[in-house]
């Protein structure tokens, strides 16, 4: 049953994911599926493997394209910081040539909200901008470079229309101070609740002792995987590994205990996942919440020198929803032994269903 919005001002809304590894992508699908149950037009702004996966998902839907920010990390974890801050001019172009690519946009296709999933640049007057984020505050190796970031991060979110976050306002939530800041933005904030794609359902028998998600910017998404396959032939286990590249063909040759999959969409990797014992993955935190939501044991790998999902291992680790070992020096079977003796206690969130209030949020606009 469809819910109808009252507000007849807004009909169509534009949504954009960052481009920063795919989990800006897969959290968006439940926001999309509850925009469309809710009788809303949706148009999808992104490129690359965000659209083939998110096309994958909804194929009957308009894309528009909108190059991304391009970020490139360093295999080195000190180098990181210094990566990035060379790329802050890349990153300062990308977000005024969004900003004036939407001004456009909107007249164009006649859209009457953005939903901007951390993509600074799209702000506008001319209708109501949504940013969406979990990172209120941006983790940093000093206090005083911490404020200053976020001083510059709610410089950008106070020019749009509100701000929404992805997790439970309680005490008991999943981003902690990166979501939870003592200070928050100017703009109205509202807290979602957790974003995923699956929908908990029993699953009936274990088909993989384990399945690896590869996921995240290049070069650390193949720096794991090396360091994962270099060793796989060793491992006695039946391992699904999810390589996370949508489009590619390439094939690699491993052992007859081992799967791989490229790209796994929707459906099939909520059975993947729910048919797995453990699974490994990054600390991303669209994984996270997805992994949290399906109560799933997780052997968390933070990629090196991303202070946010450095953060998310060890506090998701000290309160005993995630188990999580560093990248250096990671060996597949130790991190699997030491799971198994990890005392896992899952989190049960409540907060407002998804599907009545986003509308309920965009009426109020």
């Amino acid at each position: 049953m469809q819910t109808l919005v009252s507000n007849f001002n807004i009909q169509k809304v534009l949504i954009a994911p960052l481009d920063w590894g795919l989990g800006h992508a897969t959290r968006c699908i439940p926001i999309i599926k509850v925009l469309i149950a809710s009788s809303f037009e949706v148009v999808i702004a992104t490129e690359g493997k965000q659209f083939i996966l998110l096309q994958n998902e909804f194929p009957d839907l308009k894309f528009l394209p909108l190059k991304g920010y391009g970020i490139v990390y360093s295999k080195y974890k000190k180098l990181l910081p210094l990566k990035i801050l060379l790329q802050l001019p890349k990153m300062l172009s990308a977000m005024k040539y969004e900003h004036n690519w939407l001004d456009k946009i909107i007249d164009e296709n006649q859209i009457d909200l953005v939903i901007s999933d951390n993509r600074y640049g799209l702000y506008s007057k001319k209708v109501p901008c949504i940013f969406m984020t979990h990172q209120l505050t941006i983790k940093a190796p000093y206090n005083w470079l911490e404020k200053m970031m976020q001083a510059s991060n709610y410089k950008y979110i106070n020019r749009f229309t509100a701000c929404w976050v992805p997790d439970v306002e309680e005490e008991q939530n999943i981003a902690g101070i990166l979501s939870h800041p003592s200070s928050k933005p100017l703009v109205p904030l509202n807290y979602i609740g957790l974003l995923s794609r699956f929908n908990k359902q029993p699953v009936v028998g274990k088909k993989y002792d384990c399945c690896i998600l590869l996921s995240g910017p290049e070069p650390q998404r193949s720096v794991l995987e090396e360091n994962i396959l270099k060793d796989i032939d060793k491992v006695d286990r039946k391992v699904l590994l999810v390589r996370g590249k949508p489009g590619a063909k390439e094939r690699l040759s491993v052992p007859s205990n081992v799967e791989i999959s490229n790209h796994l969409a929707g459906n099939d990797m909520q059975q993947a996942i729910m048919q797995s014992e453990y699974i490994i993955s990054r600390s991303g935190y669209t994984t996270v919440m997805e992994l949290l939501h399906l109560q799933k044991k997780s052997i968390l790998i933070p990629t090196p020198g991303q202070t946010e999902q450095e953060y998310l291992g060890k506090r998701l680790m000290d309160q005993g929803w995630c188990y999580a070992v560093d990248q250096n020096g990671f060996d597949f079977m130790q991190a699997l032994e030491s799971a198994k003796g990890f005392n896992y206690i899952f989190p049960s969130f409540e907060s407002n269903p998804l599907q009545t209030l986003i509308p309920q949020l965009i009426e109020k606009l």
